[in-house]
């Protein structure tokens, strides 16, 4: 997540402290979920971004000031998912860890919930950057 931030959209981001998350409810107003599995392992992972954060993000990859969570905000999170679960594959992979990944399922509005593709403790990792917080969320199978 890191790298793919200061890399595409050079912004900094702060991973904070993670905890057990026992619900549904996103954390955002645009997420993105991405599952995987594989002969190891099985789960999914999700990033929510709150409005400020992916606007901000929009503005710095795009150049573009978006006024609402619109399809651009929709298909930006899914790319950056996307970007973020290949980089996470090319690192386990490098560790014995093979697996497929899924296409992006994209969900926005306040409220919404995300649904990871797996039922399993859900690990929930906090970001803080300049414009605000966004979340990334690991779910793995039981």
């Amino acid at each position: 997540m890191v790298n793919v931030l200061s890399t595409m959209a050079q912004l900094e981001a702060r991973p904070g402290k993670p905890s057990l998350k026992n619900d549904a409810a996103a954390p955002g107003v645009v997420s993105a979920v991405i599952g995987f599995s594989g002969s190891r392992t099985n789960g999914s992972m999700a990033i929510s971004f709150t409005e400020p954060v992916i606007r901000d993000i929009a503005k710095r990859m795009l150049g573009e000031e978006l006024t609402t969570v619109d399809d651009t905000a929709r298909d930006l999170t899914g790319e950056i998912s996307n970007m973020v679960m290949g980089g996470a594959k090319a690192a386990f992979q490098e560790q014995g860890y093979d697996f497929g990944l899924s296409l992006p399922a994209v969900v926005s509005g306040e409220p919404h919930e995300i649904e990871h593709s797996v039922s399993g403790p859900k690990i929930l990792l906090p970001f803080a950057t300049d414009a605000g917080e966004f979340f990334v969320e690991i779910c793995f199978q039981k």
